[in-house]
């Protein structure tokens, strides 16, 4: 097929960020990792997306403290001795034309330790007889808030000198700084509790440290999740009001997600069953919204499969970027295809079974047939 012009393949930009078009590689945990280090494997799987026409790619989660990881399968960016591997990670990606960001992370009460380490997970605040949260963990003092908040600022730096072209910090799903942003998980009451700003502090300070050590000229996204997947749980009258103020504060480019799971998938950001046009996009109106009120770039993500509903999302300024993550798992190439003029709509069938697969110690794939 011939390729045709798409609004999708525009070159555009992020801060001084340049990209070649507005296709995002959504943040995916890839189990690749050998304790922290970048390792050939996952050289070989960005190079892969760099090569099937991705503008921005965006690593798997990157713990920025020790307390702060879920797996020994991650990355990790909590001291220099990572940086080499994620150098050669960088050129790789750079070599094939497309640009990469590091996702900073801290996993909070989701945090896992060996039982020989004594170490508990921590979150903002301890809720009694929690039916979303079965794990051991206390509440966070102030003194490992601080901690937390000047090992994203330190990861930032690393990331910067390893030759990203960006950082996002993950503000979503069941992770540390939805946590804080949740009234249900986060019943503090002092300076990091209680009304919106408060719980949004984490948020400020950590994009504060990181500016302090890379710079204002250095983009910095984030993932945030506006709304939690069960009642009494954050809002999105609240996570609207939150996308808003972080964009005024200062990070550069919006993700927008699910807040803290619920109990089904549909309570997740990791839906099922998107076998229909209507059943795709399903953060599109929070997108919208969001975008209607906030000056900096919005990604959307959430069961996008069909190019010409992408287009239409882009031409009628409903987001600035399509951010895909289970359609690459199966079909890293597929941009590339559609860019020639191959338009069909994305395999992926949306059954989980590749997170299923993550949650065995599994490395990332795709299950179905290809």
């Amino acid at each position: 097929m011939e390729a045709t012009k798409s609004i999708l393949f525009e070159p555009t930009k992020i801060k001084n960020m340049n990209l070649r078009n507005r296709f995002v590689r959504s943040a995916t945990y890839d189990g690749c990792a050998d304790i922290g280090f970048v390792t050939e494997k996952q050289i070989c799987l960005y190079s892969t997306l760099a090569e099937g026409g991705v503008g921005l790619i965006i690593t798997g989660i990157a713990s920025v403290h020790p307390n702060g990881r879920t797996s020994k399968f991650q990355n990790s960016i909590s001291s220099d001795e990572f940086t080499p591997g994620l150098k050669r990670l960088t050129s790789a990606v750079h070599n094939r034309g497309a640009k990469i960001a590091v996702q900073l992370f801290h996993a909070g009460r989701e945090a896992r330790f060996s039982k020989s380490s004594n170490r508990i997970p921590t979150g903002p605040s301890w809720v009694e007889k929690d039916p979303y949260f079965k794990g051991e963990y206390r509440a966070m003092t102030e003194n490992e808030i601080w901690e937390v908040i000047h090992a994203f600022g330190d990861g930032a730096r690393r990331v910067r000198e390893a030759g990203f072209d960006a950082v996002q910090i993950h503000g979503a799903h069941a992770y540390l700084l939805s946590q804080f942003l949740s009234p249900y998980a986060n019943r503090r009451g002092d300076e990091w509790g209680g009304e919106l700003k408060n719980r949004l502090r984490l948020h400020h300070e950590i994009l504060q440290n990181i500016r302090q050590k890379v710079g204002e000229d250095y983009p910095v996204l984030i993932k945030i999740g506006v709304q939690d997947g069960f009642p009494g749980g954050l809002e999105f009258s609240e996570g609207k009001l939150a996308a808003k103020y972080l964009a005024e504060l200062g990070f550069d480019a919006l993700e927008i997600s699910q807040g803290l799971r619920g109990a089904t998938d549909e309570d997740t950001e990791f839906r099922t069953k998107i076998n229909v046009i209507n059943r795709e996009a399903y953060f599109r109106n929070w997108c919208h919204q969001i975008k209607n009120q906030v000056e900096v770039p919005v990604m959307m993500v959430g069961g996008l499969r069909t190019f010409k509903l992408m287009e239409e999302i882009i031409q009628d300024k409903e987001a600035d970027f399509i951010s895909l993550s289970r359609p690459l798992i199966r079909e890293p190439g597929i941009i590339n295809e559609w860019k020639r003029g191959d338009r069909h709509r994305a395999k992926c069938i949306s059954c989980n079974k590749c997170f299923e697969g993550l949650l065995r110690g599994e490395t990332l794939r795709c299950f179905q047939e290809k």
